[in-house]
């Protein structure tokens, strides 16, 4: 009897001990968003509010952060079950579920026109009392880009501090660096433990990511810097004189939603003035998506957030980061290259790029071989790890196809299978974009027809041989800029009517400040140390608005970050010199405001626009009530009550956006005027003299007439706002077309444009 006794309570606690453990293997991290306004009277404090709603689902969970300036709540790990039952609750909002962001991975300030308009600029005390918050994988705090020589006190308006973790201590701050903070909770919650042997639990930066951007934004002055010896001179960030401050959200697994949210949440309290964001992920409805709610708090108290476009270009509404009130950025090249030449057997060269320092191929031609004939794998063509053939390629260079893996680790496994170089040839997806990378063995990409021919060249060739040939820095590339091949392009997919990305910057090749852990590819394998390296990305681009953000609130510190943009936008270009319209590399055709926005960012005309589209949290409140938001939705995104007015028409199309996008919803045939007329309306705010703007429409085609009214605009004084309407009326199109055009206020002074995108769907 006792025996059986004892055999029924072990099976009792073999059944509890694995349940318990399903039940922790089936548990998640969410952020849970809770309505302040519907605290019980009972609790005196809300964090009181949040243990309560928290232990009526489980007596075990935990809270990983409180939010308190960008959400009324706090994040948790919790089973579905549990999640479903606690957003039951009264007062609950939403109960989200975790989400994972990545990363979206000089000549710059010269090819930008700021070295030689450095004194329109107020890099002195106002542009010192501007602090950029930079959201990434950390800090590498010796980087020179971070001396505070020449620099006074630490503002007296910062309330941030320097985190003491892993390799970090308080006095790795000074007074170019004045802010380290690092977030974990959520990513230790979903991937365990950091391995400290491979990154730090600290504010350092062990990847180089987080160095690069923040440096990018605003790193000091720093002469006789380059990569190797490449892209050679002085770097500095865009606001060289602006404070930093690090917030560490990117780990070796990601970047987790709770940790970014924590992020912004605390850099709102230390008073940063612009948020700088590399990062992201898919798209979803604002009231899903936390870096949007985050931004929205940070646009509340006048901080300008700055968001990566992605990188998942060419292909269509493949953004991220689409809010209205966040300043979304896509990638451009520089004038800059460095080119190789990939030098055949024939005798004919062809044009490469390549940043490979080391030890020169023999002054010989070598064999050449193809990857895909030199391997038993059906990838075998892409240089995957383990899939060449040592015997087939020792002694060779060889050609691998771009695609799936890193285009670095592509050069690290042909050496391992004893390749002495690398010819890398881009898919249809690159076109006719080449991004330099610090290689490990000679190696040069080129383009996709490039990477043809070359490929003809090996096949119908006995014995195929080759060479590298390297030259070095070449600056003055025509045309320049171009949109990247990899750069997320619109239409929106939340909001057609908004047109995203807002604006281009420098993403291709950008030399910044790197991390001394790891070697400039970030290979494992990779021991080369170095304090400068070069990468390319939206993750670069975004940075360098982010800076130019910062100068523009040195130079007009009562501009609302609405201002800062319009500013950007209105006077960015997508003409060349020359006027031909600025080219999409991924096409070599004209680029369009699905691709670039408004353009490419003219920091020099954005300090004196002229007029501005200014936007308040009114106006965004407008919008999800055009969005036709409900009270709970809108309350997720504000954490305030704000309601629609029932009598009010509300409409996305007059949210005072730089920019205009038409979505007719229509197939192709003749349809009347009445059912395809469209209105926008705007206010434009004088910023600059008085004096009076006269209209001008660039028409996308007959198809669309634009009419505005009234067509001028006088401005007495400054602040003054003059209100206008634009009418597109359309005749017939087919589906899935688009048209662009462009409408522009000028008093032959300045000119105030706006890209105007028109799509049948």
């Amino acid at each position: 009897m006792f025996k059986l006794l004892f055999m029924v309570v072990l099976l009792v606690l073999c059944h509890v001990s694995m349940a318990k453990i399903t039940k922790n293997e089936e548990k998640k991290t969410y952020i849970v968003h809770m309505s302040k306004s519907e605290m019980p009277v009972s609790f005196t404090d809300q964090s009181y509010w949040y243990d309560s709603s928290l232990k009526s689902v489980s007596d075990s969970a935990e809270m990983l952060y409180t939010y308190n300036n960008v959400a009324h709540g706090y994040s948790t790990r919790l089973t579905k079950q549990e999640a479903e039952s606690l957003e039951n609750q009264p007062g609950i909002l939403s109960v989200m579920p975790e989400v994972v962001y990545q990363l979206h991975t000089t000549r710059t300030p010269e090819f930008l026109g700021l070295d030689q308009n450095a004194n329109l600029f107020p890099e002195s005390k106002t542009a010192s009392e501007v602090v950029v918050g930079v959201f990434d994988t950390g800090v590498w705090p010796e980087s020179k880009s971070f001396d505070d020589s020449g620099l006074g006190p630490i503002p007296s308006s910062w309330k941030g501090e320097c985190e003491i973790g892993n390799n970090f201590n308080s006095s790795n701050c000074n007074r170019k660096l004045i802010g380290a903070r690092f977030f974990s909770k959520g990513y230790v919650a979903a991937l365990g433990p950091i391995d400290e042997s491979k990154e730090s639990n600290s504010p350092r930066d062990d990847d180089g990511h987080g160095t690069h951007t923040s440096t990018t934004a605003a790193g000091s002055v720093v002469r006789d810097a380059s990569l190797l010896g490449y892209a050679a001179g002085t770097a500095r960030g865009m606001a060289s004189s602006a404070r930093v401050a690090v917030y560490k959200v990117c780990w070796e697994g990601g970047c987790f939603s709770s940790d970014i949210l924590k992020g912004m949440d605390m850099a709102i309290a230390d008073n940063v003035n612009v948020m700088s964001l590399s990062l992201g992920g898919g798209t979803s409805d604002y009231y899903r998506d936390n870096i949007a709610i985050g931004a929205f708090a940070a646009m509340q108290k006048g901080i300008l957030v700055s968001c990566s476009a992605g990188n998942a270009g060419p292909s269509s509404s493949s953004l991220s980061n689409v809010a209205p009130w966040i300043t979304t950025v896509g990638a451009g090249t520089l004038d800059r290259d460095f080119p190789t030449l990939a030098s055949l057997g024939n005798g004919l060269n062809y044009s490469g790029v390549s940043l490979f320092k080391g030890d020169p191929l023999p002054d010989k031609m070598l064999p050449f071989i193809y990857a895909g004939n030199a391997t038993a794998a059906t990838n075998g063509n892409l240089c995957m790890p383990g899939t060449l053939i040592p015997d087939k390629v020792k002694g060779k260079i060889v050609l691998c196809d771009r695609g799936v893996n890193a285009r670095v680790q592509k050069g690290s496994v042909v050496k391992a299978a004893g390749g002495v170089g690398m010819v890398l040839a881009n898919a249809a997806s690159n076109g006719d974009e080449l991004v330099a990378d610090a290689h490990l063995l000679p190696a040069t990409a080129v383009t996709e027809k490039t990477g043809i021919i070359i490929k003809n060249y090996l096949f119908s060739e006995s014995n195929p041989t080759a060479t590298i040939i390297f030259q070095g820095t070449k600056v003055g590339i025509e045309p320049s800029p171009v949109v990247a091949a990899f750069s997320s392009r619109g239409p929106n997919s939340i909001t057609p009517e908004i047109l995203k990305p807002d604006i281009i910057a420098p993403g291709v090749n950008i030399l910044a400040g790197w991390s001394g852990s790891v070697g400039p590819t970030g290979l494992a394998e990779d021991s080369r140390h170095v304090e400068f390296n070069i990468i390319s990305g939206t993750s670069m681009s975004c940075p360098h608005v982010s800076g130019l953000a910062a100068l523009l609130k040195a130079a007009h510190g009562d501009w609302s970050p609405g201002a800062i943009r319009s500013a950007l936008m209105t006077t960015a270009y997508s003409k060349y010199k020359n006027g031909k319209l600025m080219e999409d590399i991924a096409t070599g055709k004209p680029s369009t405001p699905f691709d670039h926005g408004a353009g490419h960012v003219d920091p020099v005309s954005a300090l004196n626009p002229g007029l501005v589209y200014d936007l308040t949290v009114d106006d965004y409140v407008g919008f999800l009530c055009a969005m036709k938001y409900t009270a709970s939705e809108i309350k997720l995104v504000t954490r305030g009550n704000f309601t629609c007015e029932t009598s009010k028409q509300y409409s996305v199309n007059n949210l005072n956006y730089p920019s205009f996008a038409v979505s007719y919803q229509t197939g192709s045939g003749p349809i009347s005027e009445e059912t395809t007329t469209v209105k926008h309306t705007r206010t434009l705010t004088n910023v600059g003299l008085p004096g009076t703007y006269k209209v001008s429409v660039s028409s996308p085609g007959k198809s669309v007439k634009i009419t505005v009214e009234p067509e001028s605009l006088t401005f007495d004084k400054v602040n003054e706002k003059k209100s206008y309407t634009v009418s597109f009326t359309a005749s017939s199109m087919p589906m899935n077309t688009n048209l662009f055009g462009r409408i522009e206020w000028s008093d032959e002074k300045h000119i105030v444009a706006s890209p105007v995108a028109i799509s049948w769907t």
